[in-house]
């Protein structure tokens, strides 16, 4: 066993980088879900589209066959018959209401499948249909509420206005024709804000388990701020699939005309041009229930790439996203949640400057700030003290070990700046004293210094002759010390007195 780490693969990436996301790549990364799942998401939007197309044509055949039918036993052009026509009508016109809200309910359960599967799919993980239906599962009541309450506002909306406008015609009809052109104008930029701020709300019902009214409050929340950007996807992606719906629609319209035309040349109702007017109209449905099941994933999926982004720039998700891969990658197990984890934390806003314009550096905290420094074009309060650094007041000795104003003579024992001159009367500075080397915490780690070799034995020294054993010399032979240039004899010889 070694003590160094075990080796771990590189984390796998997801569908999107983990850092707050631009314009481009929401809606580049939009189409990803799609082609990473396909069999699930796609399959999975198709089938609920084409079941709730079923049952939409289904029901509003069944309800026109039903009502309809009683117009065979009336005389046309009698009261009956006209009366029995009129809610005929009302009543294919309901039930094609309530149809339509169900099938749209049906579509809010494929965008929460949609949104579960983008936030797994960002940390590179890849579920079954079992699997995420069985997250959606308690909270599809909720989602399908939400739908259905926003239906009833909107029609309680458009029937007020509706009511109001008509009452107006009744009164002055050139007024309501332009209360008409007034609301109608003012009815798309409110229709277009309110459904971005309210854009959000499913993904928090899904992720967060939000009750409808704590989703409200998070989507304003998370929306504020990243409003425009949301918008332009939305739109993008709207008139991408508008026009890709154009593509599809002109050729098939004009392939049911030719092959009307080609089966039944004259024009009557023969079994094979009403085969082929059938064929043709299935055909271009299959077409546009395709179309519409890819522009519901591809929607759900730019909608759940932005709750992502708007989180990560707000509450710091892409941290606790990294730190989830990473622990799960090496091996961690029953992890938390990431998205349920730090729910509605705030982290300081990314790229903010400071405090004071074309100032690039972070503001001070309040009650931090160094004294003597006030904001640009501002003067400090008079009679305040300056700060560390700040300049003395007028008239004032400098501060200890400051440098002199110009031509200010230095202060008693300052010493000189480099290259000039000490002060007259300055004391000369003392000598730079030699600072010892710093001896190590420890001696080093040497071999012992051998032993001083012994003291050789003791032997008999002579003892130095004394002056009584010299004999005495000659006084004349004792040579004398004389000075260079003077004469053995004394005499200075280059002396003018000599």
């Amino acid at each position: 066993m070694t003590a160094y780490p075990a080796w771990t693969p590189a984390s796998r990436p997801g569908i999107i980088p983990l850092h707050p996301l631009s314009f481009g790549t929401i809606l580049g990364r939009s189409f990803a879900a799609l082609r990473q799942n396909p069999r699930v998401l796609l399959g999975f939007a198709l089938v609920v589209q084409t079941l709730a197309y079923v049952v939409v044509l289904a029901g509003v055949l069944g309800v026109m066959w039903a009502t309809f039918s009683r117009l065979n036993t009336l005389q046309p052009g009698s009261d009956e018959y006209e009366t029995v026509m009129a809610g005929s009508i009302a009543l294919t016109a309901v039930a094609g209401i309530v149809l339509s809200l169900a099938a749209g309910a049906l579509s809010v359960i494929v965008q929460g499948i949609v949104v579960v599967e983008v936030t797994h799919a960002a940390v590179a993980e890849k579920l079954t249909l079992g699997a995420l239906w069985r997250q959606v599962k308690p909270i599809a009541w909720r989602l399908i509420g939400y739908s259905l309450l926003v239906v009833l506002a909107v029609a309680a909306l458009v029937t007020v206005v509706v009511l109001a406008i008509v009452g107006i015609a009744i009164a002055a009809p050139p007024a309501a024709i332009a209360l008409t052109i007034v609301v109608i104008l003012a009815a798309i930029p409110l229709t277009w804000w309110l459904m971005i701020k309210l854009l959000l709300v499913p993904a928090a019902i899904i992720v967060e388990h939000a009750t409808i009214l704590q989703a409200l409050s998070r989507s304003w929340t998370l929306t504020r701020g990243r409003f425009w950007p949301a918008l332009g996807v939305i739109i993008v992606i709207s008139v991408i699939f508008a026009a890709v719906a154009q593509v599809v629609s002109l050729p098939m319209s004009f392939l049911s005309m030719g092959l009307t035309t080609i089966i039944a040349p004259t024009g009557a109702a023969e079994p094979t041009a009403i085969i082929g007017f059938i064929a043709a109209a299935l055909l271009t449905q299959v077409l546009t229930l395709l179309l519409q099941a890819v522009a519901v994933v591809v929607q759900s999926t730019a909608t759940a790439l932005i709750y992502i982004d708007c989180r990560m720039r707000r509450e710091g998700l892409d941290l606790d996203l990294l730190a989830y891969v990473e622990r799960r990658d090496s091996g961690a197990a029953d992890l938390p949640d990431p998205y349920r984890e730090h729910v509605g934390r705030a982290i300081a806003p990314r790229g903010v400057p400071g405090a004071f314009p074309g100032q690039g550096y972070p503001a001070y905290r309040p009650g931090y700030a160094p004294a003597g420094y006030a904001a640009p074009g501002q003067q400090p309060v008079y009679g305040a003290q300056p700060g560390y650094g700040a300049p003395p007041a007028y008239g004032a000795p400098p501060a200890y070990g400051a440098p002199p104003a110009y031509g200010a003579p230095p202060q008693y024992g300052a010493p000189p700046a480099y290259g000039a001159q000490p002060a007259y009367g300055a004391p000369p500075a003392y000598p730079a004293q030699a600072t010892a080397a710093p001896q190590p915490p420890y001696p080093p780690a040497a071999n012992p210094a051998p032993a001083a070799p012994a003291a050789p034995p003791a032997s008999e020294v002579s003892a130095p002759d004394t002056p009584a054993d010299v004999a005495p010399e000659d006084a004349s032979s004792a040579t004398a010390w004389t000075a260079p240039g003077a004469a053995s004899d004394g005499t200075d010889r280059d002396s003018p007195w000599a």
